[in-house]
C-alpha cells in the first residue's frame, strides 16, 4: 500500500459519521448494504450520507 493512499483513507476514516458508514457496511459483510437501508440504520439525511460515501469512495474503502 502506498503511504499516500493509507494517509488519504485514514484520514477519510477520522471523520466520525465516516468511521461510522464505513464499520457499518464492513459488518454487513461483501454484499454491502442498499444506500436506502444504510440511510435508515444510521439516521442521517440522504445528501449527508451522500457527502461521506463519495469521501469514502474516493479514497477506495468502499465501492458502489
Amino acid at each position: 500500500m502506498k503511504l499516500e493512499t493509507a494517509a488519504s483513507q485514514l484520514e477519510a476514516l477520522g471523520n466520525a459519521t465516516r468511521l461510522t458508514i464505513y464499520r457499518t457496511l464492513v459488518r454487513a459483510g461483501g454484499n454491502g448494504l442498499p444506500v436506502g437501508k444504510l440511510q435508515l440504520k444510521l439516521d442521517i439525511a440522504a445528501s449527508t450520507l451522500s457527502h461521506h460515501i463519495q469521501q469514502l469512495s474516493r479514497t477506495g474503502l468502499v465501492e458502489a
